[in-house]
């Protein structure tokens, strides 16, 4: 769950930086030596680099997060046989759509003498293949970052969810926690310790989270990094084997969902396939880029068979009372329960990770306009509003799904799915392309666009009526006091 590019090192206070940071820069820097633009190796080959399993590793990282916990219930909105069907389609397609980024690439790359680009330049030179849009090509590269900067703060967004509601359900169960790992459909105790709402844990989590982002260089946080990463691994096997070992006979669950509720499904699994900012870096900084479309497609496999077998395997062993992330659903054990603060964990130190790239966007370009006694202060002050700016969207929309399946229709789309067939009509404009790709690309982009104004309009009805529900029964609650 990385965004795309690198950092632009030029001080010259632009808000929508040419390059984007990224946790693949901070962690796995580029080698020594001369600045990007001056090697050529890294579209050609070379001793430097990284290599296909390094590649393959960051790939698989960029894609499996948050999102992945999510399928279940997205399985539900959409059928037992129409939400697996519908993740294979969408996989195909946000595979298809990374390679139309890295054609487009090339393309550009070669045309202007470039030996690599980033995705908003990539958009912006593809403007400019188009007499008239060349004007207004900066907005392209512009348009692209936002959403790269939207995407990355609802992911923290949905991490301040996450981290609340599942430590929440930790300490409320702490009474009742046993060693027996029996299942638990609803998860539900008889014994609860009394707790805060969720929405009290958010505000606890604040504080430390502030503190995290405060950490100016994230090659700090690489051995916490690599130790959150061993963590998940092991709590997604864990929660791999447990709902394998549980599953119930499908025959009563829904084969097709609720209409309405489908575009609910779109976000979560477009949420999920959020790994296309990844491409362009990883490809760059490979030892033979030519091998890139072999790790893609390898990676991309990968992650579509577990999308796929975890988000129907844990549906098919939850059933109807499936939350919004499967870890909500294990049982009240003390295995389970350390799965949760381990994935928490996790999620935690990935938060500065996602922060990374807003933070590296902005900041600098306000940093820029005070003097230099400021700076440090203002960096810092910056840095606490951001995420309090995160903490109070989360407090304002507690509901885990609904977070996901709303960041992912209003951001994830338009960079998964929209952009990249317009980039290919736009680079190739001179090169004359077929009607039917030309169709294709079309098609694409409109149900990209679809499901954009679906999903987030039912993402935003359910949200209201969540609250008003809520709202409702703490007035009844008050009343019987």
């Amino acid at each position: 769950m990385m965004a795309s590019s690198d950092v632009d090192t030029r001080a010259d206070g632009s808000f929508y930086s040419d390059q984007n940071p990224s946790e693949l820069d901070a962690l796995c820097p580029s080698p020594p030596g001369p600045s990007r633009p001056q090697r050529s190796y890294e579209r050609i080959g070379g001793r430097t680099g990284t290599t296909f399993c390094q590649t393959l590793i960051h790939l698989l990282k960029g894609n499996i997060g948050t999102g992945l916990l999510g399928l279940p219930l997205a399985i539900k909105n959409a059928g037992l046989v129409l939400g697996p069907v519908s993740l294979l389609i969408m996989g195909i397609i946000a595979v298809h759509c990374m390679k139309l980024l890295v054609k487009c690439s090339h393309h550009l790359s070669a045309k202007i003498n470039r030996p690599s680009l980033s995705y908003g330049e990539v958009m912006q030179y593809g403007m400019e293949n188009v007499s008239w849009l060349r004007r207004h090509s900066h907005w392209g590269k512009r348009t692209v970052n936002l959403f790269l900067i939207i995407t990355q703060m609802g992911f923290c967004c949905v991490y301040f969810v996450f981290l609340s509601d599942n430590v929440k359900q930790v300490v409320e169960a702490a009474n009742s926690t046993t060693v027996s790992c029996r299942l638990n459909h609803t998860n539900q105790t008889d014994i609860l310790v009394p707790s805060f709402d969720s929405r009290l844990y958010m505000l606890c989590f604040l504080p430390a989270l502030i503190l995290l982002v405060f950490i100016p260089n994230l090659k700090y946080l690489a051995p916490f990094s690599l130790v959150a990463n061993v963590f998940m691994t092991i709590s997604l096997v864990l929660i791999y084997i447990y709902s394998i070992m549980n599953i119930t006979s499908p025959v009563n669950l829904p084969k097709v969902g609720r209409a309405k509720d489908y575009p609910l499904f779109f976000g979560t699994a477009i949420f999920a396939f959020e790994g296309i900012g990844v491409v362009l870096p990883l490809e760059n900084k490979m030892q033979k880029p030519q091998k890139f479309t072999e790790v893609m497609y390898l990676g991309m496999g990968i992650v579509t068979v577990l999308y796929i077998s975890l988000g129907t395997i844990g549906y098919m062993c939850f059933g109807e009372h499936i939350g919004g992330s499967i870890t909500l659903n294990l049982p009240n054990c003390w295995m389970y329960q350390v799965v949760k603060l381990l994935y928490c964990f996790g999620i935690f130190v990935t938060f500065a990770l996602q922060f990374y790239v807003p933070a590296e966007i902005i900041i600098p370009w306000i940093v820029a306009r005070v003097s230099e006694r400021w700076e440090t202060p203002v960096d810092l002050l910056v840095r606490t509003f951001l995420v309090i700016i995160t903490c109070t969207l989360a407090i304002l929309i507690p509901e885990l799904d609904l977070v996901i399946s709303l960041v992912g229709s209003v951001s994830s789309s338009f960079l998964a799915l929209i952009f990249p067939p317009i980039l290919q009509l736009l680079a190739f404009h001179t090169e004359g392309l077929s009607p039917l790709v030309f169709v294709k690309n079309t098609i694409i982009s409109v149900v990209g666009f679809i499901g954009f104004l679906a999903g987030t309009y039912i993402a935003i009805v359910e949200i209201i009526a969540r609250n008003a529900i809520k709202h409702e029964e703490a007035i009844t609650s008050i009343m019987v006091l």
